[in-house]
């Protein structure tokens, strides 16, 4: 993907390279979570090249914005501090 060109002239799917691009991580990274199931993706002709549906990357996006918030709220939450206490109780 060239700098150039704005994302909106990829097309409906992108390839593993303009993926990882526009997460900001290698195409090794864009495999893994493909891969893993994490983020979805389909497998196009003959040979099998992955692609990622444009709306797909768009909602894997604000799905880790949402497990951020939440994260986020749960460390800042007294209920996160009284887990850790009760769980790293130290043996004698």
């Amino acid at each position: 993907m060239k700098e150039s060109n704005p994302p909106e002239h990829l097309g409906r799917f992108l390839t593993l390279a303009d993926t990882a691009e526009l997460l900001n991580i290698t195409p090794r990274q864009a495999y893994a979570l493909v891969r893993s199931g994490e983020l979805p993706a389909i497998k196009v002709g003959a040979s099998g090249q992955w692609r990622i549906e444009r709306s797909v990357l768009e909602s894997y996006i604000e799905a880790m914005y949402e497990e951020t918030r939440r994260m986020s709220l749960w460390n800042q939450s007294d209920l996160a501090s009284v887990t850790e206490i009760s769980f790293d109780r130290r043996r004698p």
